[in-house]
């Protein structure tokens, strides 16, 4: 059986093309031929937009089947938890998998688009487990957001990836061993 995975970009000039589309090719690389593995581009990536990521994320979600594994990279990660807590019956996710995602709130960075909630832990879908990896090396997303993360999702697990940086060194093989393993179990 295909399993789908879909891995939103983060932000950024020519992210897509120039920065995350390592990640998302050694995603499929190391998940191998049994994953489908989608990574659409973002409206506007060097300007997003909170409304139009949100639109362009639902869109995706019709694509998808519930089970589906989903991946967000930085300010990426950060929109795709958002919009699963505003809108949790879009899909029925098989885990969800934030990489070096900033966390918005208290402590994290603020910000002018959407309104940082203090119930993620209770809006995210139940049945889903919950990764975050963060690089020891990144030198955009404080590692301080990791932690911030682990306290407010508190069943969520935490990786710490050991001198990786921002882009986990173009490496996804660690996101790629937890999609697997949870994969095996269901």
């Amino acid at each position: 059986m295909m399993r789908q995975v879909l891995f939103v970009q983060g932000a950024g000039a020519d992210v897509h093309d120039q920065w995350d589309d390592k990640l998302a090719e050694s995603l499929k690389h190391t998940l191998g031929d049994d994953y489908a593995v989608r990574y659409p581009r973002m409206p506007d990536e060097a300007d997003p937009s909170y409304r139009a990521w949100k639109a362009a994320l639902i869109g995706e979600f019709r694509r998808l089947k519930d089970g589906a594994f989903l991946v967000g990279h930085s300010i990426g990660g950060a929109i795709l938890l958002q919009v699963l807590v505003e809108e949790p019956a879009q899909l029925r996710p098989g885990a969800l998998f934030f990489v070096a995602a900033p966390f918005i709130g208290e402590g994290g960075w603020p910000s002018e688009d959407f309104e940082p909630r203090k119930d993620l832990a209770e809006r995210l879908p139940r049945d889903a487990p919950i990764f975050f990896y963060q690089g020891t090396k990144d030198a955009i997303v404080p590692s301080s957001h990791l932690q911030l993360y682990a306290k407010a999702i508190p069943r969520a697990v935490v990786r710490a990836l050991a001198g990786n940086d921002h882009q986990l060194d173009n490496d996804m093989s660690a996101v790629a061993r937890d999609i697997r393993s949870i994969a095996r179990s269901a």
